[in-house]
C-alpha cells in the first residue's frame, strides 16, 4: 500500500532520507508499506528513476494483542549486526545504505522477491530444498565460530535489556506464567540464556527473516542481536520445521528432512564448544520455544485450529518434562510420533 505524503510516517521517512543524503527535496519520491511484522514498519522506497531501497523503522510498540514494548533503539544493533556478518560474507546481509539513529532508522538495498524469495513461502509452499537448510546451517555456524569468545563483541553487543524485552519475556517468561507447572524449569533455562557469553546471536532466525538468494541465505531482521548463547538461534530456527509440519502434515516427512540437515551442517562448523553440549542445550530449549509459539505474546499466525495448538502444547510439554538428551532424539520422539 502506498502512502500519502501527507502521511506522518511518509514526512518522517522522507526527512530521515535527506538527513541521510539519500534523496534531495526536489525528487520524487514513492512509499510503499511492506510487511515488517509486529516489531517494525518496512518502507520499499522508490527515488525517481533510481533502484528501490528500503527503509527498516523499529517500533516502540509492538503490533500484538498484549502489552508489548521493546526500545527502538535496538535499530542500531541491527545495523551493527549486518555490518560484522558483512565481513564474514557479504552475501549473507543487504547492504546498509544509510542509518538514522535519532529516528530509529536505516536504509538498505531492497532485494526483489523473484530473485529473493522469502524461505517461509517456499515451505509453504511445499518447495523444500534440503541443500539450501544445508546451507542456512554451515552459515549460520559460521557465523557463530566467528564471533565467539570475542571480548569486544561481548562488549559492542551487550543489548541485554533488549534480548530480554524481544525474546526471553515474551517468550519464555510469559509463556512460564500460561504454565505454573512448567514454570520452574523454563524459568532456569531462560536464566541460563541471560547469564550465557559465548557468542554472538542474532536471536530471530526464522524463515520469515531469511531470503533465498541467488548465492545462498540473506539473513534480515537482527534487531534482537546480543552476544550470548548460539544454541538459542540453533532452536529458534528449527523450532519453525516443527511448527510448518503442524501447519501442513503432508510433507511432514520433508520438514523432517531439512531439520535434519540444519543441525548436521551447522554441528559440523562448530568449533567453540562440545556439539554433544552444544546439541543438548538446544534440545533442551526447543520444545519450550515450540510452546511458546502458541501460548506466549507472538504466537504464530498460522495455527488457528484449536486441535492444532492443542498438539503442540501436548507435544512440547511431554519433551519439557522429559528432555530428549539430543535434537536427533527429539526429532525421533516428534517426527515419528502420530497426531
Amino acid at each position: 500500500m502506498s502512502l500519502s505524503i501527507h502521511s506522518d510516517a511518509f514526512r518522517e521517512v522522507l526527512m530521515a532520507l535527506t538527513e541521510m543524503g539519500l534523496v534531495t527535496r526536489d525528487v520524487p519520491i514513492t512509499l510503499t508499506s511492506l510487511s515488517g511484522g509486529v516489531s517494525c514498519d518496512v518502507f520499499r522506497v522508490e527515488i525517481g528513476g533510481r533502484t528501490p531501497l528500503v527503509v527498516k523503522r523499529a517500533l516502540p510498540k509492538l503490533r500484538v494483542n498484549v502489552d508489548w514494548r521493546a526500545p527502538p533503539a535496538r535499530s542500531e544493533a541491527e545495523v551493527a549486526w549486518i555490518e560484522l556478518v558483512s565481513g564474514i560474507n557479504p552475501h549473507w546481509v543487504p547492504k546498509i545504505l544509510g542509518v538514522n539513529r535519532e529516528r530509529h532508522l536505516f536504509a538498505m538495498e531492497y532485494l526483489p522477491s523473484e530473485r529473493y524469495p522469502i524461505w517461509k513461502s517456499e515451505l509453504a509452499a511445499g518447495r523444500i530444498d534440503v541443500d539450501f537448510a544445508a546451507r542456512v546451517g554451515a552459515a549460520l555456524s559460521q557465523i557463530h565460530a566467528t564471533t565467539a569468545g570475542r571480548a569486544d563483541l561481548a562488549k559492542s553487543f551487550a543489548n541485554d535489556a533488549q534480548f530480554y524485552a524481544l525474546r526471553l519475556e515474551p517468550y519464555l517468561l510469559f509463556t512460564a506464567e500460561h504454565h505454573p507447572d512448567l514454570a520452574p524449569v523454563i524459568r532456569e533455562v531462560a536464566e541460563r540464556i541471560a547469564r550465557s557469553r559465548i557468542a554472538l546471536m542474532q536471536g530471530d532466525i526464522s524463515p520469515k527473516n531469511i531470503l533465498c538468494g541467488p548465492f545462498g541465505p540473506v539473513f534480515l531482521d537482527a534487531e534482537t542481536a546480543c552476544y550470548g548463547d548460539p544454541a538459542f538461534d540453533l532452536a529458534f530456527c528449527l523450532n519453525h520445521f516443527l511448527l510448518k509440519s503442524v501447519w501442513h502434515p503432508q510433507w511432514r516427512d520433508r520438514y523432517a528432512e531439512i531439520y535434519s540437515a540444519l543441525y548436521r551442517t551447522y554441528s559440523s562448523g562448530v568449533t567453540w564448544e562440545s556439539t554433544t553440549v552444544l546439541d543438548r542445550r538446544t534440545a533442551r530449549l526447543l520444545p519450550m520455544l515450540f510452546l511458546a509459539r502458541v501460548d506466549g505474546k507472538s504466537p504464530v499466525e498460522y495455527l488457528t485450529k484449536e486441535s492444532d495448538k492443542a498438539f503442540v502444547r501436548k507435544s512440547a510439554r511431554a519433551m519439557i518434562e522429559q528432555p530428549p538428551e539430543s535434537l536427533d532424539e527429539l526429532a525421533r520422539r516428534y517426527f515419528a510420533g502420530s497426531r
